[in-house]
C-alpha cells in the first residue's frame, strides 16, 4: 500500500529544522504484514526527546528511516500466527518488542529483552524482514516501529490492546512518556508512600514521574527545570516545590529547603549536568534513578568514597522497568480515574507537513508532548 510518511535521510542538521529539513514528507510503500505482524493505522504519535536525539545524532541509525516510537492506533489486519489482536481492536505500541522467552522475560524484565537489539540496529522487524520501501529501495524501520506515517507494519509483540473507551490521541503517549516517568517512581525506585521525592527535567517523561510521585502518595515532591512555565504546571500537577536549575545555587537552595536533601531523585533530562544536579540533592542514603537518555558517549563520575559513606545508590531505569501487559492497564486505569491527567501534558496537534517545525519546539524546550496526526 501507498502511504505518507516523514523519511529522515541524514542526521545532525543544522537547526532551524524547518529550514534544513531532516525529514521530508513523502509517499512511500508499506507491504502487507509477515507472520506474527500487524499492520495498524496510526491515530496519534508523540514527538518525543529519544527522536529529537536521533535528529541530531545522538544515536546514530540506519539510514533512511521513518522515526517514531511513542503511538496508539487501530489494527487493520492481522498476519498469520497473530494471536490476541484483530481488525478494529485499538492498541498502544511499546518499543521493546520482548521475545517472552528468555532470561529477563521469563524474569519479569522484559524491557531488558535484547532479541530486539539486532534489528534495532539493522533497521529491521524483529524477524530480521523489512516491509517499508521507497522508489524501490528499502528504508530503515525504526526501534521496529516508525510510526511517523499513517500506518505501520510491527510485531504483534509490539503492540498493547486497550479498551475501546480509552481516546487514542490520550493514550499516544502511554507507551513511552507514561511507561517511562510513572514506571521510574513506581516500578524502579519504589518511592513509598509518605517519601520524599525529586524530578529533575520535566519534560513529557519528568512530569509522568511527577505524577507517579501523586500516585505514590509522596510527601514531598520537588520538581526542577529551567523552564518557569513547565515549574508552574508542575505546581498544578502536585509538586510541592519548585526550583530553577539555572539558578547558581539551586543545589545549595534545595538541599536547605529539606533538610539535607531528598530521599529519592528521578533525573529525566538526560543530560549529565541534569545529573550531577539529581546526584547533588539526593539525601545520604537515598537513590537516584535516571531515565533519561543522553549521548551513548556521555559519561557521568561521581566521588566513589562520599558514595560508598553517604550509603548513595545509583539506578537506571529503562521504560520505566514495566512489564507492558502488567502496567500499561494498571496505568491507564489510573487515568481513566482522573489520576493521571496525561491531556495536560498535550502542547497541540500537528500534521506531517509541520512535524520539522514541531522538533524546532521541542529542541527549544517550550513544549511538553506535541501529538502528530497523521492523517490530519
Amino acid at each position: 500500500m501507498k502511504m505518507k510518511a516523514a523519511v529522515l535521510h541524514e542526521q545532525g542538521r543544522p537547526r532551524p529544522y524547518v529550514d534544513s529539513k531532516p525529514m521530508t514528507v513523502e509517499e512511500v510503500d508499506l507491504d502487507p504484514p509477515g507472520p506474527g505482524e500487524v499492520l495498524y493505522k496510526i491515530v496519534g504519535a508523540g514527538l518525543c526527546h529519544s527522536d529529537l536525539s536521533t535528529i541530531e545524532n545522538l544515536r546514530p541509525r540506519k539510514l533512511p528511516t521513518i522515526p517514531g516510537h511513542e503511538a496508539a492506533g487501530i489494527v487493520e489486519e492481522v498476519g498469520p500466527g497473530v494471536t490476541g489482536l484483530k481488525p478494529g481492536d485499538h492498541v498502544i505500541s511499546v518499543f521493546v518488542t520482548s521475545c517472552h522467552d528468555c532470561r529477563y522475560c521469563n524474569g519479569g524484565r522484559p524491557n531488558l529483552c535484547q532479541s530486539s537489539n539486532t534489528s534495532r540496529a539493522n533497521g529491521t522487524l524483529i524477524s530480521g524482514a523489512r516491509r517499508l520501501s521507497l522508489n524501490g529501495e528499502p528504508i530503515h524501520h525504526y526501534s521496529g516501529l516508525s510510526v511517523f506515517a499513517q500506518y505501520a507494519v510491527v510485531s504483534q509483540n509490539a503492540l498493547i490492546k486497550i479498551p475501546d473507551d480509552i481516546p487514542l490521541e490520550d493514550a499516544t503517549i502511554f507507551g513511552c512518556a507514561v511507561v517511562t516517568g510513572v514506571g521510574a517512581v513506581l516500578n524502579t525506585a519504589q518511592v513509598p508512600p509518605g517519601g520524599q521525592m525529586a524530578v529533575v527535567g520535566l519534560g513529557g517523561v519528568g512530569m509522568n514521574a511527577l505524577m507517579g510521585g501523586v500516585v505514590a502518595g509522596a510527601e514531598r515532591i520537588v520538581a526542577v527545570d529551567l523552564n518557569a512555565d513547565k515549574l508552574r504546571l508542575a505546581r498544578e500537577l502536585g509538586a510541592t516545590d519548585t526550583f530553577l536549575a539555572g539558578n547558581a545555587d539551586v543545589i545549595e537552595e534545595i538541599r536547605a529547603a529539606t533538610q539535607g536533601g531528598l530521599d529519592y531523585v528521578i533525573e529525566t533530562a538526560g543530560s549529565i549536568p541534569a545529573m550531577n544536579l539529581a546526584y547533588a540533592i539526593a539525601a545520604r542514603g537515598g537513590m537516584v534513578v535516571s531515565a533519561g537518555l543522553p549521548a551513548i558517549s556521555a559519561n557521568f563520575s561521581y566521588a566513589h568514597s562520599a558514595m560508598v559513606s553517604d550509603e548513595k545508590s545509583i539506578r537506571g531505569s529503562y521504560m520505566g522497568s514495566c512489564v507492558p501487559k502488567r502496567d500499561i492497564p494498571r496505568f491507564l486505569g489510573l487515568y481513566k480515574r482522573g489520576k493521571l491527567p496525561v491531556h495536560k501534558l498535550r502542547s497541540g496537534y500537528i500534521g506531517l507537513d509541520e512535524i520539522n517545525a514541531g522538533f524546532d519546539r521541542l529542541s527549544d524546550g517550550s513544549v511538553l508532548r506535541q501529538i502528530l496526526r497523521p492523517h490530519a
